[in-house]
């Protein structure tokens, strides 16, 4: 198997539920570390357009959005499964939850002023703003939740996660599935990156404890790798075989079009390329970049809309 690449950076939230994903199913991978803002043109020379974080590179395959990340991962290792058959359902619906409803509630909570302080310590307040400025444009305008409304959503969340919790392990079973990975990121981030504002945790003793299970699994193996050296290898490297499962037509784009994907909510940058696959479950395009040559970007279908390009 190719090396398993993540572009990621140490202090982002659901780069953290990868990393941790890698340690669950004990893989070795590779780590290259990119800007936490635009520019990040090493990211998008393989991408195309898309700028979230994190992407994982898999020779001249590059995979977009932690959901797909998810059932790649899942794929190449099923041991340690993220998807466990009894509550594969219930799983993956959490999980969706988790990365949008409480991520936002979390992030909203964690960036009050202590936990700004505490993030950008020590940097120029020019740094501050062009950090608020990169995650207003993420947003495409719309309004970020108040701190106040934030703190009364986020307790809610921390107290439903640790009725979940009570007389088990982990959300859904004895072991850790994707819901538990896709509810840890943001949390995360509240107990590790904005530990000023962590009290709130302290009223849920369970998900507390949940943390330390989780914490204890680790990233597993990686090695530093730099962006110059996954490029060159995204170049010499050709995409993987589609599977015969190719084409699932919802919008009358035909295979071969032209088209544009973009995600529907927050980091709103289109990638364009030629439209490959679109199986029941993710969009595949092929697109040819002067320093990361022809690269397959895949998008899962959930959260990303499909159009075809400008004439």
């Amino acid at each position: 198997m190719a090396d398993l690449i993540l572009h990621h950076y140490p202090t982002s939230p659901f780069a953290e539920k990868v990393r941790l994903i890698l340690g669950h199913k004990q893989l070795a991978w590779k780590s290259v570390f990119i800007p936490m803002i635009m520019p990040k043109p090493d990211v998008t020379a393989l991408t195309g357009g898309y700028r979230r974080t994190p992407v994982l590179q898999i020779g001249a395959d590059i995979y977009c959005d932690t959901a797909l990340i998810c059932e790649v991962l899942e794929g190449l290792a099923p041991e340690h499964t993220l998807f466990p058959p009894a509550v594969s359902g219930a799983a993956r619906i959490v999980a969706q939850w988790a990365d949008s409803a409480l991520f936002t509630a979390a992030m909203a909570y964690n960036f009050q002023p202590a936990g700004v302080a505490q993030v950008f310590a020590g940097a120029p307040a020019e740094n501050v703003q062009a950090f608020v400025a990169d995650r207003a444009a993420m947003r495409g305008g719309a309004a970020r939740m108040s701190s106040t409304d934030a703190t009364t959503t986020y307790k809610s969340y921390l107290r439903r996660i640790a009725s979940m919790l009570h007389g088990q392990d982990f959300l859904l079973g004895s072991q850790p599935c994707v819901a538990d990975f896709a509810t840890y990121h943001p949390i995360w981030f509240t107990q590790n990156i904005t530990s000023a504002v962590a009290g709130v945790l302290d009223a849920t003793p369970e998900v507390l404890a949940w943390l330390e299970r989780m914490k204890a699994i680790g990233h597993g193996q990686s090695e530093k790798m730099s962006s110059a050296q996954a490029l060159e290898m995204a170049q010499e490297a050709t995409p993987a075989a589609l599977t015969a499962d190719v084409f699932q037509d919802d919008h009358g784009i035909a295979l071969g079009g032209t088209v544009v994907i973009a995600a529907d909510n927050f980091g709103l940058e289109p990638t364009e390329g030629e439209l490959i696959a679109a199986t029941r479950t993710r969009y595949t395009l092929r697109r040819t970049d002067e320093r990361a040559g022809t690269v397959h970007v895949h998008f899962p279908r959930v959260g990303f809309t499909l159009k075809k390009a400008a004439a």
